[in-house]
């Protein structure tokens, strides 16, 4: 039989959010040390998939677009324009569509079908741009859309400080507050903006946390990541004196990533994106060069960026490696 003071308190306690744009966020901390390669070092992955859209750029999403109507930059029914090779775009075009703002995105040609889906799902109006060019190509050629539709809102995720913003008021507090004995933090470095906010808010409460970062090498694609001797420094990394907070970068190679993202499935049953992938593989690289004869322990969040279910369609999963590995060459999968 219920006891009706305990369902009257459970009543009491249950919080009705106002509309889905309220679950973004307070995504949880899982342990996943089991994969960790020094018994001195805990692995804790932030589950950013658990986010309403699916992603780490829900976030930077509904920041930028709360900031800029709270500017004036973003009035009703005004045209949204960003380039995106899918989950910003993804993001954007959820959160337009509720607020009524029509948007377009553009996006190389060679993403995963399941970015064009889920953009057509949320209503986006979608033009492609060269695979060829990258995600690098998209940008330059919404600045020139952008230039000749004055009265569209370009966002401009690489250069709006909202970005980093964001994290620096949702993520990096969510970390200190679930794990306030991190140690390192580990994120693949895309617009920065992950790496800047997180990086900006934990070394504020604890200058001898370590901010690294992960990337490609040069001329090889883990898509989503960037090498910033690459030729394209994203504006916020400068804004927000990225040299200063990152204390050093790890490089990961694309067999690598994919092979971390089917451990994650395997030994965890985390169905994360490719980038998450190459997260771990970072920091399983960070976990081993800690020192294991000292009598501290060190402990590593890392971000598991998106969910696995845009990337079904590329083998990733299931493909021999060697396959997968090809693909990836073909494919833009973040």
């Amino acid at each position: 039989m219920i006891n009706p003071t305990k369902l009257v308190r459970y009543l009491e306690e249950m919080v009705t959010n106002e509309n889905v744009l309220d679950l973004i966020g307070n995504t949880p901390l899982v342990d996943v040390s089991n994969l960790s390669p020094n018994p001195r070092v805990r692995l804790l992955a932030k589950l950013e998939n658990q986010n309403p859209f699916g992603s780490v750029k829900d976030r930077i999403a509904k920041s930028m677009i709360e900031q800029a109507e709270k500017n004036g930059k973003l009035s009703p029914g005004q045209r949204i324009i960003e380039p995106s090779s899918g989950n910003t775009g993804i993001a954007l075009a959820a959160i337009a569509q509720i607020k009524g703002y029509p948007i377009t995105i553009l996006m190389p040609d060679n993403v995963s079908i399941e970015r064009r889906q889920m953009l057509a799902v949320f209503g986006a109006e979608i033009i492609v741009t060269p695979g060829a060019e990258g995600s690098n190509g998209a940008v330059k050629r919404a600045e020139a859309m952008a230039k000749q539709h004055p009265d569209w809102c370009f966002l401009h995720q690489y250069e709006n400080e909202s970005n980093p913003f964001a994290h620096y008021e949702t993520t990096g507090p969510e970390i200190w507050r679930d794990c306030p004995e991190v140690t390192h933090f580990v994120a693949g470095l895309g617009t920065t903006g992950t790496l800047m906010g997180v990086g900006k808010y934990l070394k504020e409460k604890n200058k001898g946390i370590k901010i690294i970062a992960v990337e490609p090498p040069i001329g090889e694609r883990v898509e989503g990541l960037r090498n910033l001797d690459d030729g394209y420094i994203p504006p916020v990394f400068d804004k927000w004196h990225g040299r200063n907070i990152l204390d050093r970068k790890r490089v990961v190679r694309p067999r690598e990533s994919l092979e971390c993202t089917r451990r994650l499935v395997r030994e965890c049953g985390i169905f994360a994106g490719i980038s998450s992938g190459a997260s771990l593989a970072g920091a399983l690289k960070v976990a081993s060069e800690v020192d294991q004869s000292s009598n501290d322990e060190a402990v590593i969040v890392f971000i598991v960026c998106d969910g696995g279910w845009k990337y079904l369609s590329t083998g990733a999963y299931t493909d021999d490696l060697d396959l997968a590995e090809a693909a990836a060459e073909k494919i833009i999968y973040f």
